[in-house]
């Protein structure tokens, strides 16, 4: 077995004790936390996490529950009147936009979850410094510095493929991917 299967199992064996004081510490700190290195490092690793300078680990802290509006008391009520609010964004890709918005110097490299209690989720936000120059001289890492700003605000992120309709077949939805079609019908 590789380091990052031994990695995963050991993040996997934390008792549910462990997870839940870590839990109760995370409700009652803020919403965005810089953390010093990633919860989940096998994870991390396998998105994009690399411990350089420009690389920080940021946990995010979201409300769960069904995203609903205020019912209108006064006034005419509409036929197709609706409480709950449907989003095309999920979870993820609210955390990363937060993050974004606090650290406008970095930008998003992807996210994963760590963990969710009755109330919250909570994420884990990995950014890279653009102006880092142990970045620019990383080979794996120097798109970061070359790419135009504000991946996640375009949906470039993963969290955000859904939103750009990445998940969804060529054939079912055939205005979405075109050529992947064309190249398919080739050929047969």
């Amino acid at each position: 077995m590789g380091v990052y299967k031994y990695l995963q199992q050991a993040f996997q064996s934390h008792s549910d004790e462990d997870t839940r004081k870590r839990m109760i510490e995370w409700r009652a700190s803020e919403a965005v936390v810089r953390v010093d290195r990633p919860l989940n490092l096998a994870k991390a690793h396998m998105l994009g996490y690399k411990a350089k300078n420009g690389v920080i680990v940021v946990r995010v802290r979201l409300i769960r529950g069904g995203r609903t509006r205020r019912k209108p008391r006064k006034g005419r009520k509409s036929k197709g009147q609706t409480i709950r609010k449907i989003l095309k964004m999920n979870y993820r890709e609210v955390a990363e936009q937060r993050v974004a918005k606090k650290y406008m110097n970095m930008e998003v490299i992807n996210s994963y979850q760590i963990g969710k209690d009755g109330r919250f989720f909570f994420f884990e936000v990995i950014l890279a410094d653009r102006n880092s120059p142990d970045l620019k001289n990383d080979k794996q890492l120097a798109w970061v510095t070359q790419t135009p700003k504000g991946r996640v605000f375009r949906g470039l992120t993963s969290a955000g493929s859904k939103a750009r309709g990445l998940r969804n077949s060529a054939f079912k939805v055939p205005k979405v991917r075109p050529s992947l079609r064309a190249h398919n019908r080739q050929g047969n």
